[in-house]
């Protein structure tokens, strides 16, 4: 009988401790890559959608995982969380047009990922025609049903399915260098390079900078209204773009599930949210 007791006490603490770690991996999953010296990483993408229902079925079968804050969709990939709603606006006008031309995930295996996202009902389009008139198996693109682009890359040696990789910005030639010099400073990036093309890399994200003929729109009211950074101190954060001559473009606030918010636009129209995030709660699917 003292055997089986022990045996007993020993399941349920097994049990008990399956459970905890069960937990602390759900809350570390949903969290965003680590900060960068200034407190600063990738945070969220805000979508004003027509249809939030089509936009979650869509990101959940791409592999997001939902929770619930304060009754909202949103849904986490590694390095992103995904709004779906802006209060009661909805978003015109599709971001191909827009300052933010596209964003991008980047996956373990770009063929295999598209044939599993076509059977869960995705739209998938293919990637760009190489000189040989093929399209690029490395790459692909789907479109939301409001007209976010988002470009598919491939890194074979990651070790998950999808990641968030990159914000594509579109400007004029001559605010290109003025573009990546206002990120790197404000955000703490490191600048750089990608196929010769000027980037700024930030925790969780790249943020790719493009050639345009003419100035592009800019995001707000847009369906992809704006793109937000979380912050690990926002009143520090505050202080400092406010030093550096950075407007805020509303007065910080609490948001209904507890964050600490504000809002700046940056010189070429790019809408960009402050964010201190309260807890999200557990994961609903």
């Amino acid at each position: 009988m003292q055997l089986n007791r022990e045996a007993s006490v020993k399941t349920h603490v097994f049990v008990a401790l399956l459970f905890a770690s069960t937990l602390t991996a759900g809350t570390a999953a949903a969290q965003p890559a680590p900060f960068n010296q200034i407190g600063v990483t990738m945070g969220h993408w805000h979508i004003a959608s027509k249809d939030v229902e089509a936009n979650k079925k869509l990101f959940l079968a791409m592999g997001g995982k939902l929770y619930m804050p304060g009754g909202n969709p949103l849904i986490m990939f590694p390095g992103l969380f995904i709004n779906l709603n802006l209060g009661t606006e909805k978003g015109d006008g599709a971001t191909v047009g827009s300052v933010v031309n596209h964003v991008g995930f980047i996956v373990d295996n770009v063929q295999q990922r598209v044939a599993q996202w076509k059977a869960a009902g995705v739209t998938v389009l293919p990637g760009g025609v190489l000189p040989d008139g093929k399209n690029r198996l490395d790459q692909a693109y789907v479109v939301t049903p409001d007209g976010v682009r988002i470009e598919i890359l491939e890194d074979k040696t990651q070790s998950m399915p999808v990641r968030n990789e990159h914000v594509h910005l579109s400007l004029t030639e001559a605010d290109i260098p003025k573009a990546q010099a206002w990120y790197a400073k404000t955000f703490g990036g490191k600048t750089g390079t990608r196929n010769d093309a000027p980037v700024v890399d930030l925790p969780g994200v790249q943020l790719r900078f493009a050639r345009a003929d003419t100035k592009q729109a800019p995001t707000r009211g847009r369906v992809l209204d704006h793109i937000g950074f979380d912050v690990k101190d926002h009143a520090a954060f505050v202080k400092k773009i406010e030093a550096e001559g950075i407007k805020l473009d509303e007065p910080v606030r609490k948001s209904p599930t507890g964050s600490t918010i504000t809002y700046i636009t940056d010189p070429w129209g790019t809408r960009i949210e402050i964010v201190q995030r309260a807890p999200l709660g557990p994961q609903v699917q």
